[in-house]
C-alpha cells in the first residue's frame, strides 16, 4: 500500500507544470528579502557587525561610478550617511567633514558620504554646504534614492521597513579598516549632529592599537598614555615599553 501511494504521489509531481527559466528565477527573487522589501513587506536586514567585511556594492557618486571595495583600496575609510539633502543637521556636518580633509589624509584616511537623493539633489546640495560652511567639499556622495545601499549597511529603521523607498537613511558612521573590515559603527537619531573630533579620535585610537599593540583609555587623546592588554605581562611589557605603570593587575599604564 506504502509502495503503491509513493508511485501515485511521484506521478502526480511528475505532471505538475515546470517553471521556465524566466519564472524560476522571478520566484527566487521573491523569496530574497532584498525583493521583498520593495513589495513594502517586512524584511530582515543585514547586520553588520565590527569584524566583519564591509559590504561591496556599485553606486553612482558625486565623483562618478564606483566599485566600493576598488575605491577604498589599502587605505581607511569613513564611511558616514545622511537621512536626506538640504536637511540642516547634515548640511553642517558635511560642511565639518569638508574642513577636516588634511587630517584625515594625514591618517591615509578616505570620506565618503551618503544620502537618499539623486545626483542632482546632491550638486546643488553641495553649493549649499560650500557657502555656508566656507570650505570646498571634495569627497564623494553616494546616490541613493532607492535605499538599496542604506538597506545594504542596515541603515534602515524598523518603523521604516515597510515605506523603504520614502524612508530617511539612519545617521550612521562606519570606520573601514585596509583590511576592509569594519572597526567601528556609530548610529545617531536624525536630530542629533555627530562629533567630528571623536570620529578622529577613533581613527588615531584605532591605528595607534595597529601598530603598537596596545589599548586606549576613556578621553585617551594622542601624547596620553596608553594601557597595556591583559594579554601581554607586565615582564613583557617593560621589556617593550620601558616603563609601565601598575594601578591593578589588570590595568597597567605605559608611554610610547
Amino acid at each position: 500500500m506504502a509502495s503503491h501511494l509513493t508511485r501515485s504521489a511521484l506521478r502526480a509531481t511528475s505532471q505538475l507544470p515546470r517553471l521556465s527559466a524566466t519564472q524560476s528565477s522571478f520566484a527566487s527573487r521573491q523569496a530574497s528579502p532584498v525583493f521583498r522589501r520593495y513589495l513594502a513587506t517586512p524584511a530582515e536586514q543585514p547586520r553588520l557587525r565590527i569584524g566583519t567585511e564591509a559590504p561591496n556594492f556599485k553606486a553612482k557618486t558625486t565623483q562618478g561610478d564606483i566599485d566600493f571595495h576598488q575605491w577604498l583600496g589599502g587605505s581607511w575609510a569613513i564611511f558616514f550617511s545622511h537621512p536626506a539633502d538640504f536637511t540642516p543637521v547634515c548640511t553642517t556636518e558635511l560642511g565639518a567633514f569638508a574642513k577636516m580633509r588634511d587630517q584625515f589624509e594625514k591618517r591615509d584616511v578616505k570620506m565618503i558620504g551618503l544620502s537618499a537623493n539623486d545626483l542632482s539633489s546632491h550638486g546643488k546640495w553641495i553649493e549649499d554646504i560650500n557657502e555656508l560652511s566656507d570650505t570646498t567639499l571634495q569627497f564623494p556622495i553616494i546616490a541613493d534614492a532607492d535605499r538599496s545601499v542604506a538597506y545594504l549597511y542596515d541603515m534602515v529603521s524598523e518603523e521604516d521597513m515597510k515605506k523603504i523607498d520614502t524612508a530617511f537613511t539612519i545617521r550612521s558612521v562606519f570606520i573601514i579598516d585596509p583590511s576592509k573590515k569594519v572597526r567601528l559603527t556609530m548610529m545617531y537619531p536624525a536630530s542629533v549632529g555627530r562629533n567630528s573630533s571623536e570620529v578622529l579620535r577613533v581613527i588615531d585610537s584605532l591605528q595607534t592599537g595597529d601598530k603598537k599593540g596596545v589599548t586606549t583609555p576613556i578621553d585617551w587623546q594622542v601624547g596620553d598614555d596608553v594601557i597595556v592588554p591583559p594579554s601581554v605581562s607586565t615582564e613583557d611589557a617593560k621589556k617593550k615599553f620601558g616603563q609601565v605603570r601598575e594601578m591593578k593587575p589588570y590595568l597597567r599604564y605605559t608611554q610610547i
